[in-house]
């Protein structure tokens, strides 16, 4: 298949591919076009019996920056002329409203992301420089991830956009409770080396090599009999769906609807999210990378 917003790679005769979002122009933001591709590009993986692992990267010096809001093609995509990405034209267009946002987000980034973290491969994130909101969504669906070392993950949605995180609500269990709310109400970010201190990525690698260096693990990993990779996969993700998972992230995306419409009702031109005018910082301009203070403070003293 050839991919407009993708690039395809095949190791060792098909038994590791590289999945690359292709966007570096645009930070690899995630337009309608490129997620319909990247779904293609998953499902297709999971069908060839060859495929063993399955390795997510962004071009460029940027895993993905999140959605994409701006972008003349991510615009078009949206609008009523040339363009229009033909998902926005599901349901015959008979649905408006609160409604119609709902189910296109329900499908696209939530349904698609939790469809990608069960997905019958294993999968491996390879991350590098700000990993955003909507792109922290496609690393956690991964079962494991790889960061550089100038990674740097942070939400900011709440922060920039005035909503309560992304759609697919990994947060909690990703970050724990109380440093899944700590990073959401100040924007600030995890460097790759408190992301693997926590658990959250696997190995930490010099950002020249990352490329070769997430290869020979996926090796490692493709070296294990496939029914024992994909049960030992099954496995976990079931203890975790056991703990309330699937529920958690239910509920968050019914509030994150909640929120979009709230934001929706107050506008006269029913944008579905916060603006200067609410007290949030303008959203096209990039966010500051701050990252998580470690700083002890007793008193006054620091």
């Amino acid at each position: 298949m050839t991919y407009e917003f993708l690039r395809h790679e095949s190791y060792d005769d098909g038994r590791i591919v590289r999945i690359v979002l292709n966007r570096p122009e645009v930070r690899n933001a995630q337009n309608r076009g490129l997620i319909a591709e990247l779904h293609s590009a998953m499902l297709a993986a999971e069908a060839d019996d060859q495929v063993r692992v399955v390795i997510l990267a962004g071009a460029g010096g940027v895993f993905s920056s999140g959605h994409d809001l701006a972008s003349p093609r991510a615009v078009a995509e949206r609008g009523d002329g040339p363009g229009r990405h033909p998902t926005y034209n599901e349901n015959g267009g008979t649905r408006s409203g609160a409604e119609f946002r709902y189910l296109q987000e329900w499908h696209h980034f939530f349904q698609n992301t939790l469809r990608w973290r069960n997905l019958r491969k294993i999968t491996i994130a390879q991350t590098q420089g700000p990993v955003y909101a909507g792109g922290l969504m496609l690393a956690w669906a991964c079962d494991l991830i790889t960061a550089s070392e100038t990674t740097r993950f942070a939400d900011v949605v709440a922060t920039r956009l005035g909503l309560c995180g992304a759609e697919y609500f990994a947060h909690p269990f990703e970050l724990g409770p109380r440093r899944a709310k700590e990073l959401l109400l100040t924007g600030d970010s995890l460097d790759a080396e408190e992301a693997y201190r926590i658990g959250m990525v696997a190995r930490v690698f010099p950002d020249a090599e990352i490329d070769e260096l997430t290869l020979e693990f996926a090796r490692r990993i493709a070296a294990v009999p496939t029914v024992t990779a994909l049960l030992v996969k099954e496995s976990v993700n079931q203890a975790q769906d056991a703990t309330g998972f699937l529920t958690a992230l239910n509920g968050a995306f019914a509030l994150h609807q909640v929120n979009h419409a709230h934001w929706a009702a107050l506008h006269d031109d029913r944008l579905p999210m916060a603006t200067p005018a609410d007290g949030v910082p303008d959203w096209r301009e990039a966010p500051p990378v701050v990252q998580r203070s470690r700083t002890l403070v007793r008193g006054d003293e620091r």
